[in-house]
């Protein structure tokens, strides 16, 4: 199969990901998935099968690849070749591995202000007040209009994932008042809450984290700090303040509750006030 036939397949796999409204960073991310699948079995794709994606698999297994980005490889193969080739190669005969559900990082709320003291740029600094206080991811946070926000009622607006979803956030009302100032102030009159140096653009999301990356590394921090802890952060935080964690699955936009659920397993605050059974135990 030469590269010119993987071109138009691929082409065709993007359309369609643009038509069921996948966000450019997952169609991005299928498109070199099925590009890597489709050189490593080098044949017509209508002549691809079950047996195929297996040897497959047993290849990545051998690569020691992570479960989640097999997961993610299987997914991005089965919607080009079940969807759009409508050729169905993945079946109940390919089993996905168990994905390892990792307990997500969060900051404590003294580390929160310890982050946020470091950083003197008051645009960086209301992006990550944003990122934090309202649970955004940060794909969310660059990605967001002016024309979403609402103010007087210290809510917003987001559109994004698959299907350009919609749902309601909440607004910290410290940070309303910084945000009217920033807007007020601000030179650009960008569409974009947080434009880049191009006014037509928004922000990135690696220069997001390159501001959240310096603010940790000036603030001492000796563990790994990134953009999504500061949503993780949010979710355990509203938990601790015995917020039901039903409000918090919906200000966080998941579709599945025991997503949200992962973030009572970092409710270190609660866990701080259990007393162990050893303190009960008079020991001579």
């Amino acid at each position: 199969m030469n590269q010119e036939e993987v071109d138009k397949i691929l082409k065709k796999l993007e359309v369609d990901l643009k038509i069921k409204g996948f966000t450019k960073a997952t169609i991005k991310t299928y498109l070199v998935h099925n590009q890597e699948f489709l050189k490593f079995v080098n044949k017509n794709p209508l002549q691809v099968t079950t047996e195929d994606v297996k040897t497959y698999q047993a290849n990545l297994s051998d690569k020691n690849a992570k479960s989640a980005t097999v997961i993610l490889k299987l997914s991005a193969i089965k919607f080009l070749f079940n969807k759009v080739l409508k050729h169905k190669i993945i079946n109940d005969d390919v089993e996905y591995p168990k994905s390892q559900k990792k307990i997500p990082d969060a900051l404590t709320k003294e580390e929160v202000q310890k982050l946020f003291s470091t950083i003197k740029n008051f645009k960086h600094k209301l992006l990550m007040e944003f990122m934090y206080g309202s649970g955004l991811r940060v794909s969310e946070c660059v990605n967001f209009r002016v024309r979403d926000l609402n103010l007087d009622n210290f809510t917003a607006k987001v559109i994004s994932g698959k299907g350009n979803k919609q749902r309601m956030i909440i607004l910290s009302k410290d940070f309303v008042s910084r945000l009217k100032s920033y807007l007020s102030t601000r030179e650009e009159k960008s569409d974009w809450l947080f434009s880049s140096k191009l006014l037509d653009k928004p922000m990135t999301s690696r220069m997001a984290q390159k501001v959240i990356e310096k603010a940790a590394t000036e603030a001492g921090f000796k563990k790994r700090v990134y953009c999504h802890i500061l949503r993780s952060s949010f979710a355990t935080h509203l938990l601790e303040g015995d917020v039901d964690i039903r409000y918090i699955q919906e200000l966080l936009g998941h579709s599945d509750l025991s997503t949200t659920q992962r973030y009572t397993k970092v409710n270190m605050e609660q866990l701080r006030k259990i007393k162990s059974p050893l303190d009960n135990i008079n020991q001579k």
